[in-house]
Parts: structure tokens; sequence; C-alpha cells
């Protein structure tokens, strides 16, 4: 087991390390193209003194000729920026001059409480209803959960979000609100958009509607799991020595599906990224997809590139837990 985690530990570094200098290439020949984005630190069309042009240009790390030769990769500026990262300065914005590690103090937290309530959610209601359409195979049941789950999946992330916020939030808000007070917790769950000063409390329903992305994948796949554990022989032995239909749910058949289902939440991780871009800017929530996508308007290259190199950690870290939860949950898989 051991060397089974220091060879994915090795292979996730190498992967993380590709994903960093593909950025750091992208970003750069974006420069090259482009023009300096130093440009921007003086606004508009303004033509800037040489001498305070190249003073900017030193402080954002802009001053390397490799940035005037279109396709040049730019080494060394990309090993200045690993070894800054290692030491925890991920330097500062353009437009205000604000430090990006300061910056990823504040929305970090509000990703994960989104994550958070996202994945309980998806994983508590694909394998209730996987679960009970498995249990009731073509039945009506059955047809119900797979039809209503793929309908819920059919519907675009941001209408869902954009119906809630104009349509739901507002009477169910002055509802909670009449009944509980503006300060009580169901008055601040059903807030259309994000509260600082409740932090947990107003991402619970942002945290649901992500969720929701992959749902109908999801359930199909703890279904056809469970399915064909149901007629495997220790179902049948289980069954012949007297056991409860519940206790046989849940140790056998759920606990032996479990290898799909990690594969399908940790390829579903990724899409519920694209899905928090667009909740967090609906619901005006201060995280890591707003920032990139504000940073990607402002022409923040920097920024850019550490959103997205914390994106591609995370990725790269779920990756990571689900082959060890392989490996946990089948041995064999670490001798592969």
């Amino acid at each position: 087991m051991g060397r089974y985690v220091i060879r994915r530990l090795l292979q996730t570094l190498l992967t993380l390390g590709i994903v960093l200098f593909l950025l750091h290439y992208l970003t750069t020949l974006s420069v090259q193209i482009r023009g300096n984005p130093a440009l921007l630190f003086f606004g508009g069309d303004r033509t800037p003194d040489p001498g305070m042009l190249a003073q900017v240009e030193r402080l954002y790390g802009l001053d390397n000729k490799c940035y005037e030769r279109t396709g040049d990769p730019c080494l060394t500026p990309f090993v200045d920026r690993l070894q800054n990262y290692l030491q925890g300065d991920f330097g500062t914005t353009l437009n205000g001059n604000r430090d990006v590690g300061q910056l990823l103090a504040i929305y970090i937290p509000n990703t994960l409480r989104l994550f958070i309530f996202a994945t309980i959610t998806l994983v508590v209601v694909s394998m209730v209803l996987g679960t009970w359409a498995a249990r009731h195979r073509g039945r009506f049941i059955d047809h119900t959960v797979r039809g209503t789950t793929i309908l819920a999946d059919s519907v675009p992330v941001f209408l869902i979000l954009l119906s809630y916020v104009y349509i739901v939030a507002v009477p169910l808000t002055r509802w909670a609100r009449d009944i509980w007070g503006t300060e009580s917790f169901m008055g601040q769950v059903f807030r259309p958009n994000y509260n600082p000063d409740y932090p947990w409390t107003t991402i619970i329903i942002p945290g649901i509607i992500v969720g929701t992305v992959g749902l109908a994948t999801m359930t199909r796949l703890i279904r056809a799991s469970q399915l064909e554990n149901m007629g495997s022989d220790f179902v049948r032995t289980a069954k012949a020595k007297g056991l409860k239909p519940m206790r046989i749910t849940i140790v056998h058949i759920i606990r032996n599906s479990m290898i799909p289902i990690i594969t399908g939440i940790g390829f579903l991780f990724a899409f519920m990224l694209s899905g928090a871009v667009l909740t967090e800017g609906v619901m005006g929530i201060p995280g890591m997809g707003r920032m990139i996508f504000q940073a990607v308007q402002r022409q923040e290259g920097n920024l850019v590139i550490v959103g997205l190199t914390v994106s591609a950690f995370v990725v790269v870290f779920v990756s990571l837990v689900v082959d060890l939860l392989y490996a946990a949950l089948d041995p064999r898989i670490r001798y592969e």
C-alpha cells in the first residue's frame, strides 16, 4: 500500500506541474500576442512614461525580454513563479494592487462551503434515489425516479438559479421573515443573495442547486451498480441466511457498489466547478469562480493563473483521494 501511495503522489505532482506549465504558457502567449498588460496599470489609452512603465514591469515580473518573442515559453519567469508559490507569495493584482494571497483567504472558504453542501446533496439524494430505483426495478417508482432526474439534469444550472432568485426566493424570504424574523435561520436560508454575516446559512440553497449538476448520471450509476450486485452470490447467501432486506441493502449491496460511485463523484466534481462559477456570479458569493470570472474581465493574468492553479490543485487532489479510496476498497488495485 505504501508504494502505491508514493507512486500516486508522484504522478499527482507531475500532473499538477504540467497543468501549471500549460497555464503559464497560455498566459505568456496572451501577453506576447495582445501586448503588455502593465499598460492597464495606467488606465485607458494613456501613454505612460517609459521609466514608470519599466518600474511597473519589474514590479509585476513583466520585464523579461521573452514576453516580446511570440512562442517563447518564458521558462525563467515560470521557475520564479513556482518558487514564489512555494513561499506563499502569489503576487498582487494590477487593478488596485491588492495582495492575491489575501484575496484567496477570502474566496476559498466560501467556495469550500459551497462544495460541502453541493457534495452532500449530490451523494445523499442520488444514493437515496438510486437505491430506491434499484429496489423497485421496472416498476412505476423506478421509471419515475429516472425520468425525474433526467428532467432535472436537462435544465441548465443558470436557469434554475435565475428561477430561484427572481421567482422563488423573494416570496419564501418574505414568508420566513414574517414568521421567524429577519435574523432567523429560515429568514437567511432563503435569501436571494449572499450575506457575509451568515456565510454558512446563505450558502445552503446555492450549494443544493450546484449539487443537482450530474444528479441523473449519478443516480443511474448507483442504480446500475446496485442491480449488478443484487444478483451476486454473496447477496443470495445473505438472503438465504434470513437477513433483513435493509441490512442486505446497506451492508452488502451499497458497500460493494462504492467503487463506481466514487468514480462518479470524482468525475462530476469538475462539472460542479463550472456550476460554481455561475452560482457564485448570480448569488453574489465572493468565491473562486467569481474571482476567476472577474479576473478574466479585467485582464488580470496573474489572478487568473492563481485561481486556475487552485482549481487544478483541487481537481488533482480529488482524483488522488479517489484513487486511494479505490485501493482501500479493493486491495487488488494497488498491485496493478
